[in-house]
């Protein structure tokens, strides 16, 4: 009888253990399936996009949209940008940053059509916060640096574009835009200097030689 009963309960586990497996396959196979899905639906948006089918792109990862994706939400917030679908990307962005807080790239694509919309006070927050997690993100500095500069902001605007300086000493945005900012501040000399610096980058800068030409 206990041989019997123990038979019974190993042919009961056994076949537990069959069907798990098979459901668990089942379900792999399922993953896989939408994986691939998904694969072939980013595949065809990079191919639309090349040929400035910007709508054609935004369906075919919408036919496999999953909100708590980041990857498609921050694929979308780009491609919604291109086709002039200004609040649709920052929705799809706004998703991308939410997903991934401590992610750069996201809150990066975010300003593009904030700045659209001229809403340069929520840039402005954009970029801090990515200086909290990267202090030395030169394209940041040097955005930051130029939002100040065209407010007339010129002290504030000169620690961001010293740093890019810093980091990139012969870079021609950044020596360009830190010489103006420094003549705007008049300090000549330090802008004669960055000016020089400039046309060994780029002779005959018509910007560095304009310059030269307030300081003399």
């Amino acid at each position: 009888m206990k041989k019997t009963l123990n038979k019974l309960v190993g042919l009961t586990f056994n076949t537990k253990s069959i069907f798990l497996t098979i459901i668990l396959s089942g379900t792999l196979s399922i993953s896989a399936f939408a994986q691939d899905k998904i694969i072939d639906a980013f595949k065809q948006s990079y191919s639309l996009e090349k040929t400035e089918n910007f709508k054609g792109a935004i369906e075919s990862l919408k036919a496999v949209y999953q909100s708590d994706s980041y990857e498609l939400n921050l694929r979308l917030g780009w491609l919604t940008y291109l086709a002039g679908q200004v609040q649709e990307s920052i929705d799809y962005y706004s998703k991308a940053v939410s997903l991934e807080p401590y992610a750069i790239e996201p809150k990066l694509g975010l300003a593009l059509p904030l700045s659209v919309q001229g809403k340069w006070d929520e840039i402005e927050e954009i970029y801090q916060k990515i200086l909290q997690i990267d202090p030395n993100n030169s394209l940041v500095n040097y955005r930051l640096g130029l939002i100040y500069y065209n407010r007339g902001n010129f002290d504030k605007a000169d620690p961001y574009l010293e740093k890019v300086v810093n980091l990139y000493p012969f870079d021609y945005d950044g020596l360009i835009l830190l010489a103006w900012n420094k003549l705007n501040l008049q300090k000549s000399r330090e802008a004669k200097v960055l000016f020089q610096k400039v046309l060994m980058n780029n002779p005959d800068d018509a910007s560095a030689l304009e310059g030269l030409k307030l300081i003399k």
